[in-house]
C-alpha cells in the first residue's frame, strides 16, 4: 500500500520522492545545529561545575578544547550555509557521527563508562531514528557500539578528591556497557518505529491531498464539458442550417459539393458528441456500462470510432489461455478511446495492440509507427494543457483525462518511444480488477 503511495507521489513530483525510504532534503541543518548548541552548552556547564565547583581535578585545557572544536564547527557551519540548508542522508549521518566521536573523546578524558554522562551516547542514535533511514542509524547505532566498547577499555580515570575510592570493579563497567547498549537499542528501536508510523501518515496524507486535487480537476473538466455542450448547441445549429441550405443548393456535380458533404458529417458527429455530454445516464445504461466485455471486443469498441481506411489496426492476444474480460466501464472506454485515437492520428500505417496476461496483470502496449513524441512532451504527459500539437487549436486534455479516468479503473498508464520510430502507451491492471 505504501509504496503504491510512493509511487504516486513519484509520478506527479518526480522522481526523488521517497519519505522514510530516502529522506534527503528533510533535514534542515539549522535544526542539528540547534541540537549541537544545547550539546555544547550542557558539556561546557558540567566541565566547568566538576572542576571549579566540585573542585575534581579534570584535564581541562583538552576537554576545553574538544568542546570548543565542536563549538568552532558549529560557527562555521552558520556562517558557510544558509538558514534553510537542507542536508543530505549521507550529510546529516556524518554530522552525527562527529557528534558521537566528539562525545567519545571527551568521555575517554573524564572517566570513560564509569561517567555517568556516558548516557548521553544514545541522543545521536535516537535523533538519526527520528529522521534518518535504518541503514543510516544501524550504522551510527554499530559506530556507538564501538565506542562504548573502546571507552569501557580504554580511558582515563574518572575524576575524584580520592582516585582509589572509586577504582569500579570490571564486572559493573561491562554491566554498565551492556545497559547502555540495552538503552540505546531499545529507545532508537521505538523512536524509529514511531518516526516511521509518523512518516507513513505523512505519505498518506500527500497521496490523498494529489488524489483529492485530480478529481477536483477532472470534476472542473466535466463541468467544462457540460457547459461547452450547452453553450455550442446554437452556433452548431446554425452551422447545420447553413451547411444544409449550401448543400441543396449546390450541383452534385459541383467540385465543392464533396467537401460541404463532409463538412455536413463532421457537424452531425459534433452533434452527437455534444448530445453525448449532455445526457443522463439511465439505469439501462449503467447496467450495460458495469457488464464484462472480452478484452479484444472492449478494444476493438474504443477504437471503432477512430479506425481510417488508410491506418491497418490490429489487436494481438499474446497471452496463455481464455483471453480476460474487462468490466465494460465508462472509464475503460473513454480512456482507451483517447489513447486509440492519438495512436491513429499520429500513425503512418499502423496501429498494434498487444495484450498479455498472466495471473496477476493484465497489460496493454498501444504501439504506432507516426513520429513518436517530444522529449519535452513525454515528460511532461498526464499534465492538463500540454499537447504535443500546439498548431491544431486542441487544449492538451485528452491524455489527461484518459489518464486519469484509467487511473480511476485500478490502472497504471505509462508513455514511451519506440526505439525504431512512434509512440508506445503501457496500460496495465492488477488480475483482481479483471475477471
Amino acid at each position: 500500500m505504501r509504496t503504491a503511495l510512493l509511487e504516486t507521489l513519484r509520478e506527479r513530483v518526480g522522481p526523488h520522492v521517497s519519505a522514510a525510504d530516502d529522506p534527503s532534503g528533510r533535514v534542515r541543518l539549522q535544526t542539528l545545529v540547534l541540537l549541537r548548541w544545547i550539546a555544547i552548552t550542557g558539556q561546557l556547564l558540567a566541565i566547568l561545575f566538576v572542576h571549579f565547583g566540585l573542585n575534581f581535578r579534570l584535564p581541562l585545557l583538552p576537554a576545553l578544547a574538544i568542546v570548543g572544536v565542536s563549538a568552532l564547527l558549529n560557527i562555521v557551519l552558520f556562517v558557510v550555509y544558509p538558514t534553510a540548508k537542507r542536508l543530505s542522508e549521507i550529510g546529516a549521518a556524518g554530522y552525527l557521527a562527529f557528534d558521537l566521536l566528539q562525545l567519545g573523546l571527551l568521555l575517554f578524558l573524564t572517566g570513560g563508562i564509569d561517567n555517568p554522562f556516558a548516557l548521553l551516547i544514545l541522543v545521536p542514535v535516537t535523533v538519526s531514528a527520528t529522521i534518518l533511514t535504518l541503514r543510516s542509524t544501524v550504522i551510527l547505532g554499530l559506530v556507538a557500539f564501538v565506542l562504548a566498547v573502546l571507552l569501557t577499555l580504554y580511558h582515563l580515570p574518572l575524576p575524584w578528591s580520592d582516585q582509589e575510592a572509586v577504582a569500579m570493579p570490571a564486572l559493573y563497567r561491562w554491566g554498565n556497557l551492556m545497559a547502555l547498549v540495552l538503552g540505546t537499542l531499545f529507545i532508537a528501536a521505538y523512536a524509529w518505529q514511531v518516526a516511521e508510523e509518523a512518516r507513513r501518515m505523512s505519505d498518506a496524507l500527500a497521496a490523498t491531498q494529489l488524489a483529492l486535487a485530480q478529481e477536483q480537476q477532472v470534476s472542473a473538466l466535466g463541468g467544462l464539458a457540460a457547459a461547452a455542450a450547452h453553450e455550442l448547441g446554437s452556433p452548431l445549429g446554425t452551422i447545420a442550417v447553413v451547411v444544409k441550405e449550401l448543400g441543396r443548393d449546390t450541383p452534385a456535380d459541383n467540385p465543392i459539393a464533396e467537401d460541404l458533404a463532409l463538412l455536413q458529417s463532421q457537424v452531425e458527429r459534433c452533434r452527437e458528441i455534444l448530445a453525448r455530454l449532455s445526457r443522463r445516464p439511465s439505469a439501462n445504461a449503467d447496467t450495460e456500462a458495469f457488464s464484462d466485455l472480452g478484452i479484444a471486443n472492449l478494444i476493438e469498441t474504443a477504437a471503432q470510432p477512430w479506425r481510417r481506411a488508410n491506418i491497418d489496426f490490429a489487436v494481438e492476444l499474446k497471452g496463455s489461455g481464455t483471453a480476460p474480460n474487462l468490466p465494460r466501464r465508462p472509464e475503460i472506454i473513454h480512456g482507451l478511446s483517447n489513447l486509440l485515437q492519438n495512436a491513429m492520428e499520429f500513425a503512418r500505417s499502423r496501429v498494434t495492440v498487444e495484450v498479455d496476461w498472466d495471473e496477476r496483470q493484465i497489460r496493454l502496449l498501444i504501439l504506432d509507427d507516426g513520429p513518436g513524441l517530444n522529449v519535452d512532451i513525454l515528460s511532461a504527459l498526464g499534465e492538463p494543457y500540454v499537447t504535443s500539437r500546439p498548431d491544431s487549436g486542441g487544449m492538451g486534455l485528452g491524455v489527461f483525462i484518459a489518464m486519469n479516468l484509467l487511473r480511476r479503473s485500478g490502472a497504471s498508464v505509462a508513455f514511451a518511444n519506440r526505439s525504431g520510430g512512434g509512440t508506445r502507451v503501457a496500460v496495465s491492471w492488477p488480475r483482481p480488477a479483471a475477471k
